[in-house]
């Protein structure tokens, strides 16, 4: 579905957000496909929230495909897999979507290698312990595969005192461009049942509702279909609206519970995870295996060859775009979605498990956005109808040109903000507001660090 969405399509959903044009159109229907491997793959040690991994092999060393190249340096970090058979080249510093420089290892394909990938030590549903299978997740380097990269076996961990009554599974996608998690629910969908089996034993949820947006009804038709009898599990259709994808936004969409300020899902009983990172978990944890790859969006005006791809981790962003037949006059790349995802500062920064989609924009395209006038706030309210956290964006933008970023924090909650953008993109001023409060949230950072 292309265009303007109909608020009225689906079900419950949350008050404000917008409906910007989806243009899932052009990938949505398109299967799965293996990427090719790049000449050189580079594999950060840190791809993921907490400490990085400890490197466990050499320069010069052979490794296997899904081989163990780094193990977790404590409890807020995961191990890392070779994508690729190869040769390790060097483990020296690259550049990463951040712009930091990171610690990571550059391997060299093997070309008379089958790359098949050998079975680990098995994690057993029947006999898994919760803490069992926590540590299998972490041992496959299992992270949020929605874009934040939260080590997903640091999410099964709470307080005694904390239960989980309801397991959401996340397949909403609200993003425009991106359509990995639809193709995910449509071509995985035994694993991601396989990964709910998992999720419950771990923390012993009563019940499990998988979030689906209703433009994605084939998915839907197919979770209903497959879904196991003897799980506790339901498929929920929501209204199509953004940024619904969003952990807290979506639980009060779904269940009407609001997280408290500063809190997280499980102070209201809930547990959320996302649906290709479900899979993952249902994929691998049997065969003992870790991640070594995943299904990526390649989208936009810019590319000629769009679709979903099975990409090893560690390809350069470069290779993935010429593979896909990038146009010359591309100028402006986002690792993810359009509204969140960062904008890309060099093309050599590899995928990593929590890039969910690469688009490629042309100089038109980007002309359109670069070239606007910013205009006073004509305080129109618009940005304030559309903040689905109930912000007021209009005075948060005043206050950030006059750089009274303190009473932002203080008074106006500025990181209650999860910088949907939604506020940026209805702005008749053309303020880019979503970047004010990113440089105020960096500046409030650093003065309290200093005090």
């Amino acid at each position: 579905m292309t265009g303007i969405l109909d608020t009225a399509l689906g079900g419950p959903s949350f008050r404000h957000g917008i409906h910007p044009r989806d243009h899932k159109d052009d990938t949505c229907g398109l299967a799965i496909r293996q990427f090719p491997f790049a000449p050189v793959l580079i594999v950060p040690l840190r791809q993921h929230l907490g400490a990085p991994a400890v490197a466990v092999v050499r320069a010069g060393q052979e490794v296997a495909r899904g081989q163990t190249i780094a193990t977790p340096d404590g409890f807020m970090s995961v191990a890392m897999h070779a994508p690729v058979s190869g040769v390790v080249q060097k483990i020296d510093l690259a550049p990463t979507i951040s712009g930091e420089m990171v610690e990571s290892v550059f391997i060299e394909p093997l070309p008379a290698s089958t790359q098949e990938i050998d079975d680990g030590e098995p994690c057993d549903l029947a006999t898994a312990s919760a803490t069992e299978i926590m540590t299998a997740i972490q041992n496959a380097g299992i992270v949020g595969l929605g874009g934040a990269a939260f080590p997903t076996h640091a999410k099964l961990r709470f307080p005694d005192d904390k239960h989980v009554e309801t397991l959401i599974i996340n397949g909403v996608e609200c993003e425009p461009y991106l359509t990995t998690d639809h193709r995910v629910m449509l071509e995985q969908t035994a694993d991601i049942y396989s990964g709910i089996r998992y999720l419950i034993n771990a923390t012993k949820a009563a019940k499990t509702v998988i979030a689906v947006e209703a433009n994605k009804r084939d998915a839907i038709t197919t979770l209903e279909r497959m879904l196991p009898a003897d799980l506790p599990v339901s498929v929920a259709v929501l209204k199509v609206k953004y940024p619904q994808g969003a952990e807290k936004i979506l639980i009060k969409a779904l269940l009407g519970r609001e997280v408290p300020q500063g809190g997280l899902p499980i102070d209201v009983g809930v547990l959320c995870t996302n649906v290709a990172t479900t899979a993952e978990i249902g994929r691998l944890l049997p065969h003992g295996r870790g991640i070594q790859e995943r299904v990526i969006t390649i989208a936009g005006p810019g590319v000629e060859k769009k679709g979903n791809y099975l990409i090893p981790i560690g390809t350069p962003v470069r290779f993935a775009l010429e593979a896909c037949g990038a146009d010359p006059e591309v100028t402006r790349v986002f690792m993810g979605g359009p509204m969140m995802g960062p904008a890309v500062s060099n093309l050599d920064i590899p995928v990593t498990k929590g890039t969910s989609g690469i688009l490629a924009f042309t100089t038109r395209e980007t002309e359109e956005i670069v070239g606007r006038t910013v205009y006073p706030c004509i305080r129109c309210s618009r940005c304030v109808d559309a903040c689905p956290v109930f912000l007021n964006p209009s005075q948060l933008g005043l206050l950030a040109k006059q750089e009274v970023y303190d009473r932002m924090a203080d008074q106006f909650h500025l990181f209650d903000c999860f910088e949907c953008g939604s506020c940026t993109y209805v702005c008749p001023s053309h303020i880019p507001l979503v970047q004010y409060f990113r440089v105020a949230k960096k500046m409030v950072r650093k003065t309290r660090a200093t005090h």
